[in-house]
């Protein structure tokens, strides 16, 4: 996977870029969602015990975190968990015009969409994004009892809310499913007890996600992407942009990826080498997830140990074999 032009010009940064630059803070962006809290550790540890750098975490939503790589002045240098195209208006802005920031090589595919226990989907019927825009779905997904059904929409602040607020709007769902959003912690703990009585409950649900593991669940069905019906404008192109969108098709399968600032090339250029070439199975974030957030081991500690354990992962992403 790794050529070996790469794996000298490594190995020449990493001895020849001096040791101002190589000591210079880190600052490692950590936005809300479980696996990219995971990834920030990852990528934290990595630059601390591999490479001997100090290292930083910020947490920050997905706008702060850019314009912090943007600006280079070490606020926030690395977004842990960039995803493809729910940040295309970010990548477009400061990687493809400004080229401020940069994007790693490798990354990992994830997906995204609704999902309900599969006892709604084999005792109701609800394997559809339509049938959730029924009258029938109205009180099977009424948690809080005031007569509309809710169907949570992911976490303010994620790029991902504002494509499923549209698409509640645009499947014709809204009518009968108020959309609600807030922390995934949160949420979660709702959906615990929900699950725990049997109830029913809707809501967005993506890939890498311990949820998977941790309960019998059923993604719904959405129309196969289909780009010409996908028109999603987010918040930071344009203040009608709710207005403006128009989604009536499934998401496209996701890249994700990991994003850094330009100026870490100068800065720290041994981590930079290090940023273009990490890259994640989603298969092993999932259960480092799961580790974390259902079993409650210690989150350092667990990716201190994944690391331990996957040393030749490691040297890979900094071209040492």
């Amino acid at each position: 996977m790794k050529t070996a032009s790469f794996a000298t010009t490594a190995l020449a940064v990493l001895s020849l870029a001096g040791p101002a630059a190589a000591q210079e803070k880190v600052m490692v962006g950590e936005p809300s969602w479980p696996g990219a809290r995971i990834m920030s550790r990852i990528i934290g540890q990595v630059i601390e015990t591999r490479l001997g750098s100090e290292v930083g975490y910020a947490p920050g939503a997905n706008a702060v975190i850019f314009a912090s790589m943007d600006g280079g002045r070490g606020d926030i240098d690395v977004h842990p968990d960039v995803w493809l195209p729910n940040h295309a208006s970010y990548v477009e802005e400061y990687v493809e015009e400004k080229g401020s920031v940069a994007l790693s090589a490798g990354s990992y595919e994830g997906r995204t969409g609704f999902c309900t226990p599969t006892y709604m989907a084999e005792t109701h019927g609800i394997t559809s994004v339509y049938d959730l825009a029924t009258p029938v779905a109205q009180p099977l997904f009424d948690g809080d009892g005031d007569g509309k059904g809710e169907i949570w929409i992911g976490a303010t602040g994620w790029a991902s809310t504002n494509v499923h607020k549209v698409k509640v709007r645009d499947y014709g769902i809204e009518t009968f499913l108020e959309p609600t959003t807030e922390d995934e912690a949160v949420f979660y703990a709702r959906l615990k007890d929900a699950i725990e009585r049997e109830e029913g409950v809707v809501f967005y649900c993506y890939s890498p996600h311990y949820v998977h593991a941790l309960y019998d669940v059923t993604m719904i069905e959405e129309p196969a992407h289909d780009p010409a019906q996908y028109d999603m404008v987010q918040p930071d192109q344009d203040a009608d942009w709710f207005n403006k969108s128009s989604i009536t098709t499934g998401d496209p399968v996701k890249t994700v990826t990991v994003a850094y600032s330009g100026s870490l090339e100068e800065r720290n250029p041994g981590a930079a080498a290090f940023l273009r070439q990490v890259e994640m199975e989603a298969d092993a974030l999932s259960e480092l997830t799961y580790e974390v957030i259902v079993e409650g081991r210690d989150m350092d500690a667990t990716v201190a140990d994944w690391l331990a354990a996957n040393g030749d992962v490691v040297d890979g992403w900094l071209g040492l074999n």
